[in-house]
């Protein structure tokens, strides 16, 4: 297994750091721009396998796509889907994975999503059973609510409500959500649980209307979909704001500062928020219409937070806190075990691995100051793992990283 040795800074930051499109963004204009009729133009595209996944299964499915560098051309509709057996691969991306699936549902073909042996052990069940639900025919190959599945269209819709829980992924809702407006009626989705990961949500509620289909509406536990058609259309990807959380999280751990530029008040998403994380740890922390910046001021301290809305970084914040003045509770994600990894259990066991005090719970973990030591941590075939690691050995000396390619899923340049 190909490993990194991290080669701890000797002297605080002063950076600027341009981080690739978001892979979230993206990934729901893509579908939206496959769906509408006409030629759409992404810029600002990110060139991670999530993204890269979700490019392959578009064009195997029939949608023209041409890349140049960071600048995507579609020529969509689903008129253009393939008719016959297609199979659709998308690799270890579980967004791609289960928006395809839904995507699939409005076709004329028979179409097998699969992916590579971690993704396959990844939930499904959810979207599978709601697709049926609405007169999908649904085949599982190898055990139910698993890859890989058989969607065989074109739809048959026989009710225009499902019920999910809304404490799981909110993948799944997306995937329902942006092929909604092809429906009949469109669509109601009856949470039976609250919803997590609402700033996910909400990001997909935005695109969509950006590609021409305003008026979903988020309740706390109805999520109304309205008939409609995308629109072909010029978008720009705005920097990732999961990825941005890294170099700004550096800033803290060694002090200095770093600017994320284009990471601006205006995100769409939830994670844009971080650096009010770090502000409260001890940080100077401005977000304005041109970036965001933060520098660290003077010793952290630990805090006590609910990340649910900033759940894909409850990694990064774990890695910070052992840099900080006491105790760190992070609570409000004991849904994020089910990610590429479990985020709470796995991320806990490896940090332990360093000399950092850090226990899981079933809501959460709490990480107490420690002096990190010489360790090599596994990645659990997660990104936002092998990232966090990395900061540990930015503020830390002898931090090797098992199987540091993984990062390639969202930033193959990090």
């Amino acid at each position: 297994m190909d490993v990194y040795r991290v080669a701890p800074l000797g002297a605080p930051l002063d950076a600027v750091v341009e981080v690739p499109g978001s892979k979230s963004v993206a990934n729901r204009a893509l579908v939206c721009a496959a769906l509408a009729e006409g030629e759409s133009v992404l810029h600002h595209v990110p060139d991670g396998d999530d993204t890269e996944a979700m490019l392959d299964c578009l064009s195997a499915l029939g949608v023209e796509v041409e890349r140049a560098e960071e600048t995507v051309r579609l020529g969509g509709g689903v008129s253009h889907f393939r008719r016959g057996q297609v199979t659709l691969h998308t690799r270890l991306a579980g967004t791609t994975s289960r928006f395809i699936t839904a995507v699939a549902a409005l076709g004329p073909g028979q179409y097998t999503i699969d992916g590579l042996a971690p993704l396959r052990r990844r939930p499904m069940a959810p979207l599978h059973e709601a697709l049926a639900t609405l007169g999908v025919s649904v085949r599982a190959l190898d055990g139910a609510g698993h890859l890989p599945v058989t969607i065989e269209g074109p739809l048959d819709v026989t009710v225009d409500e499902v019920q999910l829980r809304g404490d799981i992924s909110s993948q799944y809702l997306t995937a329902l959500m942006l092929i909604a407006p092809y429906l009949p009626n469109g669509l109601r989705l009856v949470l039976t649980t609250p919803l997590v990961s609402r700033p996910y949500v909400r990001i997909t509620a935005a695109v969509m209307a950006a590609f021409g289909v305003p008026g979903v509406e988020l309740g706390d536990r109805i999520i109304t979909v309205p008939g409609g058609r995308y629109a072909a259309r010029e978008f720009t990807v705005e920097p990732d704001a999961s990825s941005a959380s890294y170099p700004l999280a550096a800033a803290a751990i060694c002090g200095g500062t770093v600017r994320v530029p284009g990471l601006t008040d205006s995100s769409l998403q939830g994670d844009a928020g971080f650096h009010r994380v770090l502000a409260r740890m001890g940080c100077s922390a401005t977000q304005d219409a041109s970036g965001t910046t933060v520098t660290r001021v003077g010793d952290l301290k630990g805090i006590e937070v609910d990340m649910v809305d900033l759940s894909d970084l409850v990694p990064t914040l774990a890695v910070v806190a052992p840099f900080a003045s006491g105790r760190t509770d992070i609570h409000g994600v004991g849904f994020i075990r089910n990610k590429e990894s479990d985020r709470l259990s796995d991320l806990c066991a490896e940090l332990r691995k360093a000399g950092i005090d850090a226990l899981d719970n079933p809501d959460g973990l709490v990480v107490e100051a420690s002096t990190p030591r010489t360790a090599t941590l596994g990645t659990h075939h997660d990104h936002r793992l092998a990232m966090a690691f990395a900061l540990v050995g930015l503020g830390a000396s002898g931090i090797i990283i098992e199987d540091p390619d993984v990062v390639s899923k969202s930033w193959p340049g990090f």
